[in-house]
């Protein structure tokens, strides 16, 4: 089963502080760790030359939620990042982190994290990768790159495998279902749902 390798970079750090990049790398994380629980597995968020991070995520289906919760994982933050997926094989994970991990997973996502522009925050390469992938990711980015933090944090429970309802992230938040609802229109949540799909059931080699 192919599986999905997401390499990223903090947008702008060599003029932010040292705190800040700290503060976003455990975000990042903190939103890899809350992914992994959900799915199964530990996606061994390894970081890398100060301002890198990589995540593998083992069925390459889910590459589209993973890249959503890390997103949303840094929402409102001092620092962006970007984020190249990788779609292949895993030849070797990694002994105590991903910093030794071979496959062609790993170095289409490399690859395509530094053959990105630095105006775009999104790539996607790989083995069969579809053109329209790369194309949603465009779009995808002009919406999640404008999300404030309470939007973010209301769509990451929606934008993954397992979707609570308005009335439990209601509940986890500690606001009112009106408020989810206005939040989750804020951040274009609902248009989210069809392209998900997609990218969960696109057949690769």
């Amino acid at each position: 089963m192919p599986a999905a390798v997401l390499t990223g970079d903090l947008v702008a750090s060599r003029a932010a502080d040292a705190a800040s990049t700290d503060a976003a790398m455990a975000r990042l994380a903190e939103a890899a760790d809350a992914f992994g629980r959900e799915v199964g597995h530990d996606l061994r968020f390894t970081r890398f030359r100060g301002d890198g991070w990589q995540v593998l995520v083992p069925d390459a289906a889910l590459a589209l939620d993973a890249t959503l919760a890390m997103l949303a994982g840094l929402a409102g933050a001092e620092l962006a990042t970007r984020i190249a997926i990788g779609i292949g094989a895993v030849d070797h994970p990694g002994s105590r982190d991903l910093a030794d991990a071979a496959g062609s997973a790993f170095v289409a996502s490399g690859d395509a994290l530094e053959s990105l522009p630095r105006r775009n925050r999104l790539a996607i390469a790989g083995d069969d990768v579809a053109p329209w992938q790369a194309g949603a990711l465009d779009l995808i980015e002009h919406i999640a790159t404008g999300w404030s933090a309470a939007q973010a944090e209301a769509a990451a429970y929606v934008l993954r495998p397992n979707p609570l309802t308005q009335d439990e992230i209601a509940a986890r938040l500690g606001i009112t279902r009106q408020a989810v609802q206005s939040r989750l229109a804020a951040a274009g949540a609902g248009h989210f749902e069809r392209i998900l799909a997609a990218f969960r059931a696109h057949a690769y080699a």
